[in-house]
């Protein structure tokens, strides 16, 4: 798939639109669009969150444009989006938003999934977690 099926990617610190993923993705060509929100819960690994804060790596956005191309020539899509927060955040705040589009449901699907899971996996965004015990954690830090 050439370049043009990734049509939004950022990482920012100011709140997540999904509607302007949506718009990105806006196509006659795509019968699916399927679209994931990550928002932050009030609890992690039994523990009751009250916050948290994401921090990017400089090479955060390059790596996340390498993610978005990579599903791009992977799955039979016609746009690709993602767009991740960063900074404090509170209970119920978008994180990030992944979507991708392709002419069957199907593929939508497979390449979002792939999309979500190989940017947690290989995006350096870290979380620091605040808990209401007073606990502090941080997910994904090296």
């Amino acid at each position: 798939m050439p370049d043009s099926a990734v049509r939004l990617v950022d990482i920012r610190d100011t709140p997540l639109d999904v509607s302007e993923v949506l718009a990105a993705l806006d196509d006659d060509a795509s019968g699916g669009l399927t679209l994931f929100v990550g928002r932050v819960r009030d609890h992690d690994g039994g523990k009751g969150v009250t916050g948290l804060d994401y921090t990017a790596h400089p090479s955060a956005l390059d790596r996340l444009h390498e993610v978005c191309d990579r599903v791009a020539e992977e799955y039979d899509v016609q746009g690709v989006a993602a767009v991740h927060r960063t900074g404090p955040l509170t209970i119920g705040d978008i994180a990030v938003v992944v979507a991708t589009t392709a002419a069957h449901r199907d593929e939508a699907f497979r390449a979002s999934r792939a999309l979500i899971d190989t940017l947690k996996a290989e995006v350096p965004i870290w979380k620091h977690q605040v808990f209401g015990d007073g606990t502090e954690e941080w997910v994904g830090a090296p």
